[in-house]
């Protein structure tokens, strides 16, 4: 679709309705969505997709590293531009990490991992606020409101691709539900005892890090403690059998 101002085309619902038809599964769709997104925002460098599920807020899909260390500081305080975005339904702007006093510890955090500005846009599907759009750069200042009214519009035309998309996501999480059944969680409980015993940590501490890591390399949580414990198995003695 070609933008009213003559600045900056952005796509419609048909448009991402189509890119999501066309890609090879739901985390393949995310990952070109997150990229167009910084790619149709002038000052953007990175771009992360926030969405609320059941377990809490987690980026489904980023650009880089830049976007996702970005986004896991603010899940590790529950707090930040992104989260206000998404739970208030607002648009959050900031200018200077290294200056701004809003949301603790977070700008410092941010800065630390090289984000000087960024932009949240809140994703409303549906009536209801499900996720915000997290535009990083690592200029101060980057932002104008050129900026935020091109991310705000392309936000609001992906709300329709993002409704089936969250329509099939919640439905994975049913059908991981169901079918996993018990094997998945002996196998989480496995790698939670597992993890345990590695870090020296309580059992909340080794479900959190696990569940960090399938939120890093994007696969389900099942994966990652499978992959814990198939590790672990492989580095018996030959003939040996864990005692769990």
């Amino acid at each position: 679709m070609v933008d009213t101002l003559g600045e900056t085309p952005v796509p419609d619902d048909t448009d991402l309705l189509a890119l999501l038809a066309g890609a090879g599964d739901l985390n393949a769709f995310l990952g070109d969505l997150v990229r167009l997104a910084a790619r149709q925002t002038p000052s953007a460098q990175a771009c992360g997709l926030t969405l609320a599920r059941r377990s809490g807020a987690v980026t489904v899909a980023c650009t880089d590293a830049l976007a996702e260390r970005a986004d896991e500081r603010q899940y590790q305080l529950d707090d930040g531009p992104c989260l206000q975005a998404m739970r208030e339904a607002v648009v959050v702007r900031v200018a200077d990490m290294t200056t701004d006093e809003r949301w603790g510890r977070y700008p410092e955090l941010a800065a630390q991992v090289g984000v000087r500005s960024s932009l949240s846009i809140p994703l409303v599907v549906e009536e209801r606020s499900r996720g915000a759009l997290n535009l990083y750069s690592t200029t101060a200042g980057a932002f104008s409101d050129l900026d935020e009214d091109v991310a705000t519009r392309w936000a609001a035309q992906a709300t329709g691709a993002l409704a089936v998309a969250l329509r099939i996501a919640d439905g994975d999480d049913r059908a991981e539900q169901l079918v996993g059944g018990l094997d998945t969680r002996t196998t989480i409980g496995q790698a939670v005892g597992l993890v345990m015993a590695q870090e020296r940590c309580r059992a909340e501490e080794a479900f959190r890090l696990l569940t960090l890591a399938s939120q890093r390399r994007n696969v389900k949580l099942r994966e990652v403690a499978a992959g814990v414990v198939e590790a672990f198995e492989s580095a018996l003695p030959e003939g040996s059998a864990p005692r769990w």
